[in-house]
């Protein structure tokens, strides 16, 4: 496989910064924006912001998180040449911590898209879900720049 994707490894880089910094965005949206919203606007108005553009991000985001999930997967195999970097040196301990951080990621992601679908996603399931995940992406992004340099 490793052969089939390495030509375009530069091409698969560029489709997983793109994915995460849609993410990424997307939730520092909802945390630093959406969130301080809230005051200056009444609760019905806010409800009816957050629903559209909740409505609006549904709609390509799962399309974003595969993306980037299997771009990642992509760049594991032709950095790694399958598990053979994991726990060997500093790098392969940051690359496991980044995946182990992507991992929960993709469960909190999943969690709230399964509890939005049921009508389980009140205002403060909302506002907490998308801080963790940022705070996790955040994790991830440090990870991702430090790997290389220390």
């Amino acid at each position: 496989m490793q052969d089939l994707i390495a030509p375009y490894y530069p091409w698969i880089v560029l489709l997983h910064l793109s994915c995460a910094i849609v993410f990424v965005g997307a939730a520092a949206f909802e945390v630093f924006v959406l969130e301080g919203l809230h005051e200056h606007i009444d609760i019905a108005t806010m409800g009816r912001i957050e629903t559209a553009v909740m409505a609006r991000v549904r709609r390509f985001m799962p399309v974003v998180v595969l993306l980037l999930f299997l771009s990642g997967f992509a760049l594991f195999d032709l950095r790694c040449n399958g598990l053979r970097c994991i726990g060997s040196a500093r790098f392969g301990w940051f690359l496991l911590a980044k995946v182990a951080l992507a991992f929960g990621v993709l469960g909190v992601f999943v969690n709230a898209v399964w509890a939005g679908a049921r009508g389980r996603m009140d205002a403060c399931r909302f506002r907490h879900t998308h801080r963790i995940v940022l705070a996790m992406m955040a994790a991830i992004v440090f990870l991702a720049k430090t790997m290389f340099y220390l």
